[in-house]
């Protein structure tokens, strides 16, 4: 089966209906409901992209941010000034300080996890981070792009399918009603 380089598998475009139908052993209720149930699975995925997405989107600037900040420190840092600056201490309070140079900044992990870091490794660290959030966005979008694809095949192939049996009952209904 095609997928594509993150695994999602891709769909076939039925192209015949008669030659699909006739190559199944399966009623074709059943298939439609395969169909279904596999656009279904299609649009799962694609709504937990999305969240992943937004979730990339607020993260990419807040990692730009602190690299920044970490850049500033790293070009002060051989000065003897201190350094004015402000700082958030709740959503509408900011308070103003003087901060001493330093060699070391703190950076949160996640899961309440905070680490001493020394500045070029925090740049190093927060560039790698960085890196790694747009490439996973890029993929996330390209991701996206493709189940939209295949859920907008399975979508024409649920119909064609649907369209032929409906085709092939209103045929076998007129010869019954011919032949009565």
């Amino acid at each position: 089966m095609e997928t594509n380089p993150r695994g999602i598998p891709k769909v076939q475009f039925v192209e015949n209906v008669d030659e699909f139908v006739a190559k199944s052993d399966v009623p074709v209720e059943i298939t439609l409901g395969k169909f279904q149930e596999t656009i279904a699975k299609y649009k799962f995925m694609e709504i937990n992209f999305m969240n992943r997405k937004k979730v990339l989107e607020m993260k990419i600037p807040e990692i730009k941010k602190t690299l920044t900040v970490v850049e500033y420190l790293i070009n002060k840092q051989d000065s003897d000034e201190p350094i004015d600056t402000t700082f958030e201490l709740n959503d509408t309070l900011w308070a103003a300080a003087k901060v001493k140079t330093t060699e070391t900044v703190y950076l949160w992990l996640g899961a309440n996890v905070m680490l001493e870091y020394p500045l070029q490794e925090a740049k190093e660290l927060l560039e790698g981070k960085l890196k790694s959030a747009q490439m996973n966005l890029d993929n996330l979008l390209e991701d996206s792009e493709f189940l939209r694809d295949q859920v907008t095949t399975m979508e024409v192939n649920t119909a064609r399918l649907y369209n032929w049996d409906v085709k092939r009952r209103r045929t076998s209904r007129g010869a019954t009603e011919i032949t009565a």
